[in-house]
This record gives structure tokens, C-alpha cells and sequence, in this order.
């Protein structure tokens, strides 16, 4: 059954700052889809030269790339050139859904609900802006995932480091107001949103070492939410995946107040794949354990239009 699969690209590792996380996604992705009987290989792009994938008769990859190069529509823009099939979205809605601005603009033009914010620029009326806001805020760089240069600040003295802080990772700095609640993400495979995972990190600060390094973590699956409004977000997180044009498979992380609003935080089209990752625990709840969940994925894989 798997032969037809050909011979497989596990893309993993690569240039980005989640380089770290990549290659533990990669890493079980790959022991899956070969316990499966796929013919699956690792590849770094930060170590090999891409077109060695047309050059090696890959026919297909899987992205198990995070963060920039990988998440952000560059390497889909590559396959699509060499007409290798690829898991999750295109080129247009992984460039999109990186953005995290754009995406925001997207989703508010689309009725989805999305936290308020503004955007650093030289001459901002910060105290306005806090004012509007409200603290706490988060301060976020635009183009990066798993928490990095994320900032939550408490005081208005606090807010111009924050920014700083953030613009070493990107120019482009988000400050978004704080929602506070519970902290839930809504998986999509395919044409389904799965059941909702929630967050419970330590202190509420759900960060890099607490998402990846520690137990200290703890997740729900199911989430205890009331099920009239699980049910409402697992219908709009199916709407904001497919507004910004994705595909495939992905994850949308919201908040939930504790008057039963939301919020949509952000959509991650390459999630991650270690052991603490969010999409295989809210696959499992459904029986679908870890290897279907790879194969699945990986037989999804496409090219623009082909989907």
C-alpha cells in the first residue's frame, strides 16, 4: 500500500530559529512513516542543497520544517518549481498564515475573532495605545513561532524593551492586547477540526522550555470545555484555517474567556510533531494514534491545484 507513497523527504532541521524543535518533529515523523513501510528519508535543507530532492527522485515530501524557510511559503515555492508534492498548505497560505498582522487582517475582514493590537512604528502614541489596550499586552515579532521573542509586559515602562527585544527576531512587532482565560488550540485535518487540547503551563506561561522541555505541562484531551461553545470553536477555527486558504492539515491556538468568548491567536501550518505536541494529542482522542496521523498527512500531499 505504502510503495505508491515512492520515495519520501522528511524535511527537517533547516536555517530557522525553530531549527531545535524541527528536528525533533522530523525525527518522529521519520521513525513513523518507516514503521509504516514508507520509504522515508531525512533531509536537512540547512545541510543539502534542495534541488538534490529532484535530483535523488524524491517523489513527495513531508514539511516537518518550523519557522521561517519552512512555515513561510519559501520552501513550497521550491517544490512547486520541481514539481515534488508536499504536505500541508500552499504557497500563498503558509506565506499568509506566518504573517501573523496579515493574518489578523484576514481573519477581522472575515468575522473571525482575533485579539486587538497595534503595530510598532517609529512615533506611536504608546500611552494611547495602552490606553486602548489595556495591560498586560503581549509584545510579539510578526514572523516567528514557538513562543520566541514573545514578550508579556505588565508595565508601560516595560513595553519599549519588549519591542526591542522582539525586533531582533523581526522589524515587524505586534503588541496585542492580553486575553485572559483558557488557553486551548483547535487542530484541522483534512476537512475536520479535531477535538480541542487545553493548555494548562505552569503559572500560565506556556513558553519555549514549558511547550517543549518540560512535564511540568499539563494538557486535556477532552479540554472540559462547555460543548455548545467547543463545538463554536471548532467551527470557526475550521473557517479561519480554510479563509487564509490552507490545506492539509494545521493547528489554530485561541483563548477562552470565561464569559464563553474566544479569540484566534495564530495559525500554524507546520505544527509540531514531538512528545508534547499539540495536533497527535488531539488525533489520539479521535483513535488516530501517532503513524496513521503521519500517513494521513503524508498522503495528503500536493501541489497547487492539486489539492
Amino acid at each position: 500500500m505504502t510503495a505508491r507513497l515512492g520515495k519520501v523527504a522528511v524535511l527537517m532541521g533547516g536555517p530557522s530559529a525553530e531549527r531545535e524543535i524541527s528536528l525533533l518533529s522530523g525525527n518522529g515523523v521519520l521513525a513513523a512513516l518507516r514503521s509504516k513501510g514508507v520509504d522515508a528519508h531525512a533531509f536537512d535543507p540547512k545541510e543539502r542543497e534542495l534541488f538534490d530532492l529532484k535530483r535523488e527522485g524524491f517523489a513527495r515530501a513531508f514539511i516537518a520544517l518550523h519557522g521561517r524557510f519552512g512555515e513561510d511559503g519559501t520552501v513550497q515555492g521550491a517544490l512547486e518549481v520541481m514539481g515534488i508534492p508536499y504536505t500541508g498548505s500552499g504557497v500563498m497560505a503558509s506565506a499568509l498564515a506566518m504573517d501573523k498582522w496579515r493574518t489578523k487582517l484576514v481573519w477581522l475582514a472575515a468575522g473571525i475573532p482575533t485579539p486587538r493590537f497595534a503595530i510598532a512604528e517609529p512615533g506611536t502614541d504608546w500611552a494611547r495605545v495602552l490606553d486602548r489596550l489595556g495591560l498586560p499586552v503581549f509584545v510579539k515579532p510578526a514572523h516567528e513561532g514557538s513562543t520566541l521573542g514573545i514578550t508579556k509586559v505588565r508595565t508601560a515602562a516595560d513595553l519599549a524593551p519588549a519591542i526591542a527585544f522582539a525586533a531582533t527576531f523581526d522589524p515587524l512587532v505586534i503588541v496585542e492586547e492580553f486575553v485572559e482565560g483558557q488557553e486551548l488550540t483547535a487542530s484541522v485535518l483534512g476537512e475536520v477540526a479535531l477535538p480541542l487540547v487545553r493548555i494548562e503551563a505552569p503559572g500560565g506561561n506556556y513558553d519555549y522550555r514549558n511547550k517543549y522541555f518540560t512535564d511540568d505541562t499539563k494538557y486535556h484531551c477532552p479540554a472540559g470545555v462547555r460543548p455548545d461553545v467547543e463545538a463554536a470553536i471548532r467551527r470557526d477555527a475550521l473557517a479561519a484555517f480554510r479563509v487564509l486558504g490552507c490545506r492539509g492539515w494545521g493547528r489554530a491556538d485561541a483563548m477562552l474567556r470565561a464569559d464563553g468568548t474566544y479569540s484566534f491567536l495564530e495559525m500554524n501550518t507546520s505544527p509540531g510533531m514531538t512528545g508534547h505536541s499539540l495536533v497527535p494529542m488531539a488525533a489520539r482522542a479521535v483513535g488516530i494514534d501517532y503513524p496513521d496521523l503521519c500517513l494521513r498527512i503524508l498522503d495528503g500531499a500536493a501541489l497547487e491545484g492539486q489539492a
